[in-house]
């Protein structure tokens, strides 16, 4: 390649990220581990109308980002997270619409020798159909096993990788022997850009109702503290006035000062009678 088309090369690319920004709003940081080409090719075309994918090297892309840094000051906190096997994916439309359709993609794969399993991996009890040659092999990985008509017959579910520990080549091998592909690969949500705005992709699983409950809660203390200390806030203020009601009415009870609220409450104690009467319709519906 000529060195003036590998620069032209370049400017373009530059051009088609500073598009990209001006005409989208909202970025997912996503990793592209383990995803061939033919399921990017898929990936693309289930969001083709909806969002658009941008791959390449990292030191690029993170260079062509400062390049719109004045525009986009924010950007200067999603740069640093352009690190490793790395892609963006520019939208306008709904973010958790769009990560659907971005993680839905997913292709089964053999667990290999040295990987980092993404899960836990557990075989069930199972007979393999293997001979009993291969029982210390079975034996090695500290699974139980008996012989039954001739084959090996795993006793019970044996929890053979954990998720985070490195795939060993026995563990390997024996999933490849029974013909389990335990993990999948797909495009994985890291970080979200949102109009300026940076933050994990665990918080698009934050919904109204978990939202509402942490409100609930927080006014709730708010609430208490302010009563214990008799310090007025917007949320203690209703309980205040109330309290205060009941100090006054009691007060009036006590004495011979009288309100127009207490007068009732006066009226009623003076004549307990009153109180049948007035539960009687409650009563009858």
């Amino acid at each position: 390649m000529a060195k003036g088309d590998a620069q032209q090369r370049k400017v373009d690319y530059f051009a088609k990220i500073h598009k990209l920004l001006d005409d989208y709003s909202k970025i997912f940081l996503v990793e592209a581990d383990n995803v061939g080409s033919d399921q990017m090719h898929k990936i693309r075309i289930s969001l083709r109308g909806k969002a658009v994918i941008l791959m390449g090297k990292n030191t690029m892309i993170r260079k062509a980002m400062r390049g719109r840094v004045q525009e986009y000051p924010a950007l200067e906190k999603l740069i640093p997270l352009i690190v490793g096997n790395i892609g963006l994916v520019f939208t306008n439309d709904d973010l958790r619409d769009t990560r659907t359709a971005l993680t839905k993609i997913r292709t089964a794969a053999p667990a290999k020798a040295g990987a980092i399993a993404p899960i836990d991996v557990y075989i069930e009890a199972q007979n393999t159909g293997m001979g009993p040659e291969k029982t210390a092999f079975f034996q090695a990985l500290g699974i139980a096993t008996k012989i039954v008509k001739g084959t090996i017959e795993i006793s019970a579910q044996v929890h053979l990788i954990k998720k985070g520990d490195k795939v060993g080549p026995s563990e390997s091998a024996l999933l490849n022997m029974l013909g389990i592909s335990p993990f999948t690969y797909g495009l994985t949500v890291r970080s979200i850009y949102d109009q300026g705005t940076v933050f994990d992709n665990e918080v698009l699983d934050i919904s109204d109702e978990m939202l509402l409950a942490s409100l609930t809660k927080a006014i709730t203390r708010v609430t208490c503290v302010s009563l214990a200390l008799k310090l007025p806030t917007v949320a203690a203020v209703p309980h205040l006035i109330m309290n205060a009601f009941k100090d006054a009415l009691a007060v009036s009870v006590e004495t011979d000062y009288t309100f127009s609220y207490s007068e009732k409450v006066k009226e009623y104690l003076a004549d307990p009678s009153k109180f049948a009467v007035a539960a009687a319709p409650a009563a009858a519906a």
